[in-house]
């Protein structure tokens, strides 16, 4: 077992080592995970810090550190939509969420590796989890395109939409919507919603297939097609565009 940081702007985690199965999830520029297995033609088999979540991705994916890297308790993050530092003297463009954490004086050392950085930085620990920060964040990813796996503006689902606003706001929210269901207390009306609450819809066997951010009791912004607000009633959401209902409300969860 080693400890490792991804090395680009957007690794993809599949669920078999093999580029053309299934992605399940994203590790973005930054972020810490454990590499638990390795495999042939390049694959490592790895675990992600933040919600302990696995996947395969390829070694020139990701580098190597220390274990005092990874234990790093801050967390900084990249706050542009696209973000451009130097890596190892080379331009590199990475999204919105990115981890910069252990910058100092703009720069991050991995090794041997050297990151220089000296754009806009977002400190989750110091923020308020207000309205209107809330909205800020979630309207960053509007109108980006719903892509199964995805955690980035470049394409991204909708627990993948809710983890990474939750990022921001500084809460560990799991990666998958079944799962982010388990956290958090419930709202038993809608009507008591605030922005910030998450809203989970199932299919007819009852199973969470979907969740949003609600932005008040009425309106959500969710990753459907592409992030989009739509309304939000007792019985769930209606398309603002065709006026049909998409998804079957369950429950609701509020977690700060």
């Amino acid at each position: 077992m080693s400890y490792a940081v991804c090395c680009v702007p957007v690794a993809p985690l599949r669920m078999q080592p093999d580029h053309k199965v299934e992605m399940v999830s994203q590790l973005l520029f930054g972020e810490y995970c454990t590499i638990i297995d390795t495999g042939n033609n390049g694959w490592v088999h790895i675990v992600c810090k933040a919600d302990a979540y696995s996947g395969w991705c390829q070694l020139a994916q990701v580098q190597k550190i220390s274990d005092v890297v990874y234990n790093n308790p801050d967390q900084v993050l990249a706050a542009g939509w696209i973000n451009e530092l130097d890596y190892n003297e080379q331009v590199m463009m990475v999204p919105f969420g990115s981890s910069l954490t252990a910058i100092k004086n703009g720069k991050i050392v991995w090794g041997k590796n050297e990151i220089e950085f000296d754009g806009e930085l977002w400190k989750p620990a110091k923020i308020k989890r207000d309205a209107a920060t809330i909205q800020q964040i979630a309207f960053t990813f509007l109108n980006t395109a719903y892509l199964w796996g995805g955690r980035s503006v470049f394409g991204i689902d909708c627990s993948g939409f809710a983890q990474m606003v939750f990022k921001f706001l500084n809460y560990p929210l799991l990666r998958d919507a079944q799962h982010q269901a388990t956290q958090g207390e419930t709202v038993i009306f809608l009507q008591q919603a605030r922005c910030g609450d998450l809203a989970f819809f199932d299919d007819a066997a009852g199973e969470i297939i979907h969740v949003g951010i609600l932005l008040n009791e009425h309106e959500i912004i969710h990753a459907s097609g592409k992030v989009r607000i739509d309304k939000i009633d007792n019985q769930g959401i209606v398309n603002v565009d065709t006026g049909e209902r998409t998804h079957k409300l369950r429950i609701i969860k509020r977690y700060f």
